[in-house]
């Protein structure tokens, strides 16, 4: 069977593409090994899907080349999404920090993406088992080359591939390895996937402190020097270590140094610890009391255990002052790893970007073929961003397919 454009993956990334290249007459297969259509997007935000975020920016992606998302993203914007959105219907509202979600939920986003298919004729193969892929000159013209895929049901023909199956995030809904394992064959470098958005766990000493403080959460900021960012949202405590948004959006760039050093928690966010200090210099409560105002009252407690600070505050010396200052600002964290792949919102690394057209998607040593969504290494913040970058790269390579 021929088609000009073939999709390996019908996720959120996958059907854009199709929707996308089916409306410039192209004909289009999507096909997938799952059964089920949509997974990633129908357990998103909690069942209601974060479609996108109104903030969206180049910044808030993570890549060896920091300026590759650039095009995409600017040329399909969180706007055209909306305006999709809108046209079909969909009710939605802004949570926190330019986050969007369906009113009711994340089917509603995935039968849109499927009537948009459908609407440019776009046909479906599910489920489909991708065993092999070719690349072989055109009988017709010895400068056309053609894509043979193998499936368990047949062979398929198509000027034009599109990988767009996914990272390693999520495994129990089928992710794979099989885009990165494409990208070799093709000669294209892959950077090495690590899971991101992930919760971080800590060492056997930090577990036995705080591990049964599991579903504390409060107010705090994340970072991990030298990366110039910081995130200020909810800290969860878990049996195993941090989690929560703030955390989860730390982890990313704590896995992108290469999982050295540590991650830095201002426990008092806004606050001028020492000014602070210095008001209650004179109580006869402990710190560990005093925190209790700002943080849950047993990791208060806790907290200031584990600094062996105990005595009432007025028996601080100046010097002892200046080291919880410091401590409540930049108390350090020093993950012994993360929860995996399984706990992992999306992948960092991927297809290296080096080896594609930002314009287009498409791999420069291997004309025809394009890699988009997450199997490409662009990994965005937490709140829409990758979705966003599903939605632009997909359109991307919709565009030139």
């Amino acid at each position: 069977m021929d088609f000009d454009v073939i999709v390996i993956g019908a996720g959120a990334a996958g059907m854009m593409c199709a929707a996308t290249a089916g409306q410039r007459g192209r004909r289009v297969l999507l096909l997938d090994h799952a059964a089920r259509l949509g997974e990633k997007i129908r357990i998103s935000g909690g069942g209601r899907c974060n479609f996108t975020n109104l903030h969206c920016r180049p910044e808030a992606f993570l890549s060896r080349n920091r300026d590759f998302c650039r095009s995409a993203l600017a040329r399909y914007t969180p706007r055209h999404f909306i305006d999709l959105v809108e046209r079909h219907g969909i009710r939605y509202h802004e949570k926190t920090l330019g986050q969007l979600f369906c009113d009711e939920n994340s089917q509603q986003i995935i039968d849109m993406l499927r009537r948009e298919c459908d609407a440019a004729g776009v046909r479906w193969a599910m489920p489909l088992r991708v065993e092999a892929v070719t690349r072989r000159q055109s009988e017709s013209s010895g400068d056309d080359a053609r894509f043979e895929v193998a499936t368990s049901q047949g062979s398929l023909r198509c000027a034009s591939l599109v990988i767009a199956s996914g990272g390693l995030s999520i495994p129990k809904i089928g992710a794979s390895p099989f885009g990165y394992r494409i990208a070799e064959q093709f000669g294209l470098a892959v950077v090495p996937p690590k899971p991101a958005l992930v919760p971080l766990a800590g060492p056997p000493e930090w577990v036995e402190r705080f591990g049964d403080l599991a579903g504390a959460s409060f107010d705090a900021i994340t970072a991990c020097p030298p990366a110039p960012v910081r995130f200020r949202e909810s800290v969860l405590l878990t049996h195993r270590g941090f989690s929560g948004p703030a955390m989860l959006q730390i982890s990313s760039y704590w896995q992108q140094a290469g999982a050295h050093g540590g991650v830095e928690i201002d426990l008092l966010p806004e606050q001028d610890a020492g000014a602070w200090l210095t008001q209650h210099r004179h109580d006869r409560a402990s710190l560990g009391m005093l925190l209790a105002e700002r943080l849950p009252r047993r990791f208060a407690l806790r907290w200031a255990e584990a600094q062996g600070w105990t005595q009432p505050l007025a028996q601080f010396s100046n010097k002892m002052c200046e080291a919880v200052a410091l401590q409540l600002k930049r108390w350090r964290f020093v993950p012994s790893g993360t929860l995996g792949y399984d706990k992992a919102e999306v992948t960092l690394g991927g297809v290296d970007t080096g080896a594609l057209s930002q314009q287009t998607m498409e791999a420069r040593a291997a004309p025809g073929l394009y890699f988009i969504g997450e199997v490409v290494d662009v990994t965005g913040w937490l709140g829409g961003y990758n979705f966003q970058w599903a939605w632009s790269s997909g359109h991307a390579a919709g565009l030139a397919a």
